[in-house]
């Protein structure tokens, strides 16, 4: 068997697609544009790529970009104030506070400031709560953009046996809510679950999210599985010449495409989908503010 290729960067491009028609039919029928505000505090490389990319993302689908860059010592009442600020503006329907913060800031204490409607990263702990209890919410990006492909390949989840690998609070538990949301039985496993391998061969879906590099191989997955790698780590690649590196996920690809229904690649798979659910949540946070209907597709 060789897996079927879910081409996470068409996919993006697709619920972008989407996006940017809804925004146009608001903007007309509507007089709203959605806008979404991103605070970034310091200037850590990765984060200013990833900042520059959600602003460009934003304007091309035709929302309002409001960036906020602050400096790196910035006190935490002034981070605060901008976030009471951004919750009061009408004009901003979605607020992301990027990650990591520096040191001297708490990260529950910001991410807990933003008033619940406009978190689009889903990050609140009211956010949590609802997603928990099965209520209406804010989706973090990554699992939403997960369950968008799941459901794309398979149709309906109903009944199939999902093993989540990690348990982080960003991907692994919202990832196994949505999950049973769509009733699948879920295992939520990880690096110290006994017996792993074979906790993971009983699943028909498989999601991938322990920051391991190529740590789940093919005779871990059962034939015919759908594989969703969220892993993307940097490894050495001497083969590419002294100094090279290239990412992997937390899946071996070329073992486990070879036994698997279905893969993301990484790079290329979850990873773009985290932007265009960015977008799908602005969208959705706005449609909501305004007591408008839903977009269909783009929420959970």
């Amino acid at each position: 068997m060789v897996a079927q290729v879910i081409d996470g960067k068409a996919f993006a491009a697709n619920v972008r697609g989407q996006v940017g028609a809804h925004v146009a039919k608001l903007k007309e029928e509507q007089g709203i544009t959605p806008g979404l505000a991103v605070v970034l505090v310091g200037e850590d490389p990765a984060s200013q790529v990833y900042v520059r990319s959600k602003g460009k993302m934003t304007v091309e689908v035709g929302m309002n970009s409001y960036e906020h860059k602050l400096d790196v010592d910035t006190a935490e009442d002034v981070l605060l104030a901008l976030i009471d600020k951004l919750n009061n503006d009408p004009a901003v329907h979605g607020i992301l506070v990027q990650l990591p913060l520096p040191k001297h800031l708490n990260e529950d204490l910001v991410i807990n400031s933003i008033d619940p409607a406009k978190d689009v990263d889903g990050f609140h702990i009211s956010n949590v709560g609802l997603l928990g209890t099965g209520q209406k919410s804010m989706v973090p990006c990554t699992p939403l953009g997960c369950l968008m492909m799941l459901r794309d390949h398979h149709g309906s989840l109903s009944g199939l046996n999902a093993v989540v690998v990690g348990r982080s609070n960003i991907v692994g538990k919202p990832m196994a809510q949505l999950l049973l949301g769509d009733s699948c039985t879920v295992t939520i496993a990880h690096s110290r679950t006994k017996d792993l391998p074979d906790v993971v061969r009983a699943a028909d879906i498989v999601v991938a999210a322990v920051g391991r590099p190529e740590m789940l191989p093919g005779d871990w997955i059962k034939e015919g599985a759908t594989v969703i790698d969220v892993g993307i780590n940097r490894i050495d690649a001497p083969e590419k010449g002294e100094g090279k590196t290239r990412l992997v996920g937390d899946v071996h690809y070329e073992s486990a495409a070879a036994v698997a229904g279905a893969i993301t690649p990484v790079p290329g798979g979850v990873g773009p989908m985290t932007i265009a659910c960015l977008l799908a949540n602005t969208l959705t946070a706005c449609c909501r503010a305004n007591g408008l209907a839903e977009p269909e597709g783009l929420t959970a």
